[in-house]
C-alpha cells in the first residue's frame, strides 16, 4: 500500500488529528527532524488502538511517541506513521493515595495534580520532561527516585492488539529501560501508588529540585536531555569535562557549557550536526579514558 492509499483510508477511521508531512522538530523538545509521512494525534483509548491495529494489519511501519523529550529525529524525517501519545490522551483521577493516569499525561502534569492532593514521593519526576507513558517506557528516574519506585501496575497493549495490565513486579524495571522497550509493548494508562504528605513539605520538595534543574542543566536550549548514558563506575558529563570537550561546538551544535553531559541545539542544528558532535565526544573519551558512551537518546528517522 502506497501512502497515497494509506491517506485515503485512514482519512475517514476517526483515528484523531492527523498531520502529513509534518515536521518532527515540532515534535521533539530537540526542535530537530525531517518530516514523517503522517502524524496520527488520538485522543482516546480506542482511537489509539484503532490507529496501531491499522497499522499492523496492513504491513505499514509505524512508530509511537511521546512529547519527544529523548528522541533525535534525522534530517530525512520518518516514513510510515508516527502514532503520538500526547495532547488529549492525557486525563488524570486521583481516589485517595491511588493515582489514574492516561499515557500521554505530562510528568510536569501529574506533579502538580498529585501536589494539589498533597501526595509525596513523586518529587523527584516533577523537573522531567516527556509523558508518563515515556516515563514508563525507560524507567526515568532522578534524584535518587525512578518510576519503578511509583508505580503499582501498567495497562500495556500487546504485540497481538491485547491489552493486558502488569503489575510493576513484572515490569522488569532497570536502569532506563523495561518489558515495555524489551517487547515493543504500547504504554495506555499508569497506576500510581503514593503516600499522603504534608503540602507545604512536597512543594519545597519540588521547588528544591527545580532550582538544582535550572542551575546545573541547560534547560534554556532545546536537547534530548542527558546525551549519553551513565557508564558504569564513571560519570558522562565528568569524563566529557574531564575531557576538555566542554563547549565544543560544530556547527549549530554544542557540548554544553553547563553541564557537559547534554549536547543542545544551540543554533539552528540539525541531526547531522548533533551526531558529528556525538561521534567525535565518544572517540575523545574512549581515547582518553577507554571508556565507549552509549547514546541515551533515542535516534531514529532517515539521513
Amino acid at each position: 500500500m502506497n501512502m497515497e492509499e494509506i491517506r485515503n483510508k485512514i482519512e475517514n477511521m476517526n483515528l484523531g488529528k492527523i498531520l502529513y508531512n509534518e515536521p518532527m522538530k515540532n515534535h521533539t523538545t530537540f526542535k530537530i527532524g525531517g518530516p514523517a509521512d503522517i502524524v496520527i494525534i488520538p485522543t482516546t483509548e480506542e482511537e489509539l488502538i484503532k490507529s496501531v491495529k491499522f497499522c499492523r494489519e496492513n504491513q505499514v511501519e509505524f512508530m509511537i511517541m511521546g512529547n519527544g523529550s529523548n528522541l533525535l529525529v534525522k534530517d530525512g524525517g520518518i516514513r510510515g506513521i508516527v502514532i503520538k501519545i500526547g495532547e488529549g490522551f492525557n486525563a488524570i483521577k486521583i481516589e485517595n493515595t491511588t493515582v489514574f493516569c492516561e499515557a500521554g499525561a505530562l510528568l510536569s502534569e501529574v506533579s502538580n495534580a498529585v501536589l494539589e492532593h498533597s501526595l509525596q514521593n513523586f518529587e523527584f519526576a516533577s523537573g522531567i520532561p516527556g509523558t508518563i507513558g515515556g516515563a514508563i517506557t525507560m524507567n526515568a528516574g532522578a534524584y535518587g527516585g525512578e518510576m519503578k519506585d511509583v508505580v503499582a501496575n501498567v495497562r500495556v497493549l500487546d504485540n497481538d492488539n491485547n491489552v493486558r495490565t502488569y503489575e510493576t513486579k513484572d515490569m522488569n524495571f532497570r536502569y532506563r529501560n523495561s518489558r515495555v522497550g524489551d517487547e515493543g509493548l504500547i504504554v495506555l494508562s499508569i497506576e500510581l501508588s503514593l503516600e499522603s504528605g504534608d503540602y507545604n513539605t512536597i512543594d519545597e520538595k519540588i521547588k528544591e529540585l527545580t532550582h538544582k534543574r535550572k542551575s546545573k542543566q541547560p534547560l534554556e536550549f532545546p536537547s534530548g536531555g542527558s546525551t549519553f548514558k551513565r557508564p558504569e563506575g564513571y560519570f558522562a558529563g565528568k569524563l566529557i569535562e574531564d575531557s576538555g570537550l566542554c563547549g565544543l561546538r560544530h556547527r549549530g551544535a554544542m557540548v554544553s557549557d553547563k553541564h557537559c553531559g547534554f549536547v543542545i541545539n544551540k543554533d539552528n542544528a540539525n541531526c547531522s550536526d548533533v551526531l558529528h558532535l556525538i561521534s567525535v565526544i565518544q572517540k575523545v573519551v574512549k581515547d582518553k579514558y577507554d571508556v565507549v558512551l552509549e547514546t541515551e537518546i533515542k535516534i531514529i528517522g532517515e539521513d
